[in-house]
This record gives structure tokens, C-alpha cells and sequence, in this order.
């Protein structure tokens, strides 16, 4: 491995608007620089959304966000999230990447994951959100939310992960979703957690012994056996 001396390490420099890299011996020219609108669009760029925290971790000032948003290069969607025109509704689960941005700790869950899946017919009107127990409720600002919460297993369990709009959206599986809806029927309904469990058996989407397990974890395996033995 090589190490270098303090002395060749290069540094950022900031003049104005620009961030210059420039090598610390020798009478050398810099070897590049980015401006701050540069690194602002990377940073949005590579996270699909961003959040104002995030330019402003990456020591950008957070000015350059109504800079870049009157300018047109970004488009804000919410309180604190800026995307690429671009990129605007490039998926047709786009409110899903704007859902998880702003609740970085909730899961995907219900009938928002059951669309997802392809086991509903019905339209949710709020992206369905699992969050810890003891957070805080995100506030009202951008896409709508139906929040409910768990603790321990129930809430980290049958996570899976999806790609929208260059967002890494967590979200419950099959198998887990549907457990869910049983758990939650008072909030979804009875006969949609059933048409759910119908159809992602039919579909071979999950099996009787995954469903069990997560009808376990939710401790709704008394009522979900019943309707899995029945449709075997």
C-alpha cells in the first residue's frame, strides 16, 4: 500500500462559486474544479431524490438550491426534496421514492406494497407507510401518507428493496404484506387481505409456509390458516 505525505495530499479550495483541487508541491496547474451547481446536481443525481440535509452534509451552501430550482435544473416536491426534471415521473411509483426520502426510517407496507406487487386492483390514495413505534410523524408536506407502526420483528422482518427513479425504496415482500393486511384488517379491510392471500397463492407469488411464517410474526396465524388451508 502507498501512503502519501502530508505534503502531497491534495486540497479543496473554495474561490466564489467554484471548488478548485489543487496539489500542495510543485508549481503545477490545478487539475480540476466543480462548482458548487456541479456537485448539487451529482449529489441529486446519484441519490434519484435528495434532501436539503444531504447537499448541506456535503458542505454545499443551501442557497444554490432556489438557485438551481429557479433556474429549472432542479424541481422541489416537497419540503426539503429536490429531484432532475428529468427524472420526474420517469416511474409510475414515483410517490414511493418521494415516500421513502422523506421518512428514511418507514417501510412500504399494505396497500401501497400490495400495488406494488400486483395483488390489488384498488388505487391507494396515500403511499402506506411502517415506522418505529416510537418516531415521529413525518409532517403534512408533498406526497400523502398513511402511517401505521410496529416494533421489533413485525417492523423489520420481509424487507425487501426496489429501485425507483434511482431510489433504493425499502418495502415488505409478498408473503409479509399480506400477513400485514390480516394484522391491519380494521385499517384495509378483511376482504381485500383475503383477495390478497387468494391471489398471491394462485399466482405462485409466495407459498402456504411463507405466509405461515410471517402470519407468525404478526401473530395472525390462528386467523390466517384457516383461509391458506381452504385455498390449497
Amino acid at each position: 500500500m502507498k501512503y502519501m505525505t502530508s505534503g502531497q495530499i491534495p486540497q479543496l479550495l473554495s474561490f466564489g462559486d467554484n471548488l478548485y483541487c489543487l496539489p500542495t508541491i510543485g508549481n503545477i496547474m490545478p487539475e480540476r474544479h466543480m462548482t458548487y451547481r456541479d456537485l448539487a446536481l451529482n449529489l441529486v443525481r446519484k441519490r434519484g431524490i435528495a434532501r436539503a440535509r444531504d447537499l448541506k452534509a456535503a458542505g454545499i451552501p443551501l442557497v444554490y438550491l432556489k438557485r438551481l430550482t429557479d433556474a429549472g435544473d432542479l424541481v422541489r416536491l416537497g419540503r426539503g426534496l429536490y429531484q432532475t426534471p428529468d427524472r420526474m415521473g420517469e416511474d409510475i411509483a414515483h410517490d414511493l421514492a418521494e415516500a421513502a426520502r422523506r421518512v428514511p426510517n418507514g417501510v412500504v407496507s399494505l396497500l401501497s406494497a400490495l400495488r406494488c406487487h400486483e395483488l390489488t386492483t384498488q388505487l391507494p390514495h396515500a403511499v402506506w407507510m411502517t415506522i418505529p413505534h416510537k418516531a415521529r410523524s413525518p409532517g403534512p408536506s408533498g406526497v400523502r401518507l398513511e402511517i401505521v407502526r410496529a416494533t421489533g420483528e413485525t417492523l423489520t422482518a420481509g424487507v425487501e428493496y426496489i429501485d425507483v427513479e434511482g431510489v433504493k425504496v425499502p418495502i415488505y415482500g409478498v408473503a409479509k404484506t399480506v400477513a400485514d393486511c390480516f394484522k391491519h384488517r380494521r385499517h384495509v379491510g378483511e376482504d381485500v387481505a383475503i383477495e390478497a392471500l387468494r391471489d398471491a397463492l394462485h399466482q405462485c407469488k409466495t407459498t402456504p409456509s411463507e405466509l405461515m411464517k410471517f402470519a407468525a410474526v404478526d401473530r395472525v396465524a390462528a386467523r390466517m390458516a384457516p383461509y391458506i388451508k381452504a385455498m390449497q
